[in-house]
């Protein structure tokens, strides 16, 4: 196992057979979002798509919560670091284009990054931490949990892309309901919906997780990264759109040592050995 730095103890990061394991650490917390640590989670994916080690992500959280959102005993402050006056606030125009940007290079590139990332939730995921999970491709869950969009409770409106993916999980009429009610969706409902991928005994997720994304991150890294991004043009695009990103796929990955390993391995009967 590979320790990685991410410049503080909220964010743990190692890497061990090609599965990049990246831990939210505030359990105290609930493993909330904050001004140390989603900095460093997006700082981290960067380094980890540039790592030719790393054939797959497993996002997870620290003891029995996944992430709570934003930390809201932070909001609705506007005094300024080491200042003890108040600070300005930004005008309407300034704290959207912020907030894009943040969104942008943290969910956007979740949802971009060409290689795989499985969510594990040990605990509940809530407002913006849910966003987090569903920027995922895969989400494996404890049985025992929930998820909750949350927002409503604080009179916010949702953010991180919380409407786009629910939408594509959900449909409009589902999504529009589990954001307007902000209700606890137990895990067996979860799996029902689409929200998450497996539903495991929390003694059983972290083998179940790692498990998974060892399979994503040993198979044929060319392939499956496109396969994301053509999953990703067929909710964005048109079929025409998704035929001619599928033909290049296919064309490109077919010339890969991947393909000619399976195919050779498919002949000889026996697992094939993909490169790294």
């Amino acid at each position: 196992m590979i320790p990685i730095d991410t410049g503080t103890n909220e964010l743990l990061c190692d890497l061990a057979e090609g599965v990049a394991t990246v831990t939210l650490n505030k359990p105290d917390k609930r493993n909330a979002l904050g001004d140390i640590l989603t900095p460093a989670l997006r700082s981290i994916l960067l380094t980890l798509e540039a790592d030719a080690r790393c054939g797959a992500i497993l996002l997870t959280g620290a003891g029995r919560a996944f992430c709570a959102g934003g930390d809201v005993s932070g909001m609705g402050s506007n005094r300024a670091k080491g200042s003890e006056g108040p600070k300005a606030p930004p005008t309407v125009d300034e704290a959207v284009a912020a907030l894009i940007e943040k969104q942008e290079t943290l969910t956007l590139r979740m949802a971009e990054l060409d290689k795989p990332i499985v969510a594990a939730l040990p605990g509940p995921a809530a407002g913006a931490g849910l966003s987090i999970a569903l920027a995922a491709d895969l989400r494996v869950m404890a049985d025992d949990t929930f998820v909750t969009t949350a927002f409503r409770n604080i009179g916010l409106s949702g953010d991180y892309g919380s409407s786009w993916f629910l939408t594509r999980l959900v449909g409009p009429a589902v999504a529009k309901e589990l954001l307007m009610t902000a209700r606890r969706i137990p895990a067996a409902e979860c799996l029902r919906l689409g929200i998450v991928n497996r539903i495991v005994p929390f003694d059983d997720l972290a083998a179940e997780s790692r498990s998974l994304a060892l399979e994503l991150a040993n198979g044929p890294r060319s392939a499956l990264r496109y396969m994301k991004r053509n999953v990703n043009r067929a909710v964005r695009g048109d079929l025409r759109e998704s035929l001619s990103a599928e033909a290049e796929g296919m064309v490109r990955s077919a010339r890969t040592a991947d393909h000619k390993e399976a195919v050779q391995a498919f002949m000889e009967k026996r697992m094939p050995q993909f490169e790294r």
